[in-house]
């Protein structure tokens, strides 16, 4: 006698619920853009006569959002923008770095740990994370740029981890552990050191961005790589995701358990059986992410 994996449906507790699942769709953003539609939503830092620089309260609004999208039921993916042909200035020179050099130590570690927390939720909401780079991509915007999924770029951006350039270290949010896993140690340390600005194609080259394209198209090609991966299994997408990250800290024997482990949850899922049906009908999967 043989048997098969059915899928049950069990009533799930409202309070859990409550606690654990929300709405972002309809996010109401006070310190940049948001838009969301079909599951992709839309970050445009907006602030172009100033190349979008961040401010305290643009950094801590963003480390809140993210934070809260590792609950969100209706964003799938997330495309990180500038607007007016520039990505991000980094911190805004008059609103940030002006008032830090007049700061105590616990204030200044109260900033750089908020400014960490912003890499962090940004690495731990399960949504994949599209940075489109054009024009200024500098300091804390390179670092964004950084810890998104993936980056697409135009030829014409430039791209500088410049920390170096106003007295600082290069180990700043994070930026000496991921920037040597994407383009090398020793390509990290010559930005790190330097603070020396990346041309686009350059960037392409080293594997910080995954592709180039015209200025003009690069709205449109990031949101149509948007739209494809939200069609896909996004639950999976969230565990692949993960696994990126939390494997970076483990030794090969310890990543292949835990991709066993998390290989066969995924195969628990509706969207693993959707696949298989749709293969013998011949027919596209329609994934829902459950």
């Amino acid at each position: 006698m043989t048997t098969s994996h059915q899928p049950t449906t069990t009533a799930i507790d409202p309070a859990l619920v409550a606690g654990n699942r929300r709405s972002l769709a309809g996010y109401a953003a006070q310190h940049f853009l948001w838009h969301c539609e079909a599951g992709v939503a839309t970050i445009t830092l907006n602030r172009p006569e100033r190349k979008n620089p961040l401010t305290f309260d643009a950094y801590a609004e963003l480390r809140d959002l993210f934070r809260a999208l590792k609950y969100a039921t209706d964003v799938h993916v997330v495309v990180l923008q500038g607007a007016g042909g520039n990505f991000c200035s980094g911190g805004d020179v008059h609103e940030i770095i002006g008032p830090l050099i007049n700061l105590p130590a616990p204030e200044l570690l109260m900033f750089t740990r908020m400014t960490g927390d912003l890499v962090n939720a940004m690495r731990g909401c399960p949504q994949p994370l599209i940075a489109a780079v054009d024009g200024v991509c500098a300091g804390a915007g390179a670092i964004i740029a950084m810890a998104s999924d993936l980056r697409v770029g135009t030829a014409r951006s430039k791209t500088a981890f410049l920390f170096n350039r106003v007295g600082l270290a290069g180990c700043d949010m994070g930026a000496c552990a991921i920037l040597p896993r994407l383009i090398g140690q020793g390509r990290a340390s010559e930005l790190l050191y330097t603070g020396r600005s990346l041309g686009g194609e350059e960037a392409e080259r080293w594997g910080f961005f995954n592709r180039l394209v015209a200025p003009e198209a690069l709205e449109a090609t990031a949101a149509s790589l948007a739209a494809d991966l939200a069609a896909g299994p996004t639950f999976a997408n969230g565990i692949t995701k993960t696994m990126l990250h939390q494997e970076w800290a483990m030794t090969v024997d310890q990543a292949i358990e835990a991709e066993a482990q998390a290989q066969a949850l995924c195969m628990l899922t509706q969207d693993f059986r959707r696949a298989y049906e749709a293969f013998v009908a011949r027919s596209k999967p329609v994934f829902q992410g459950n």
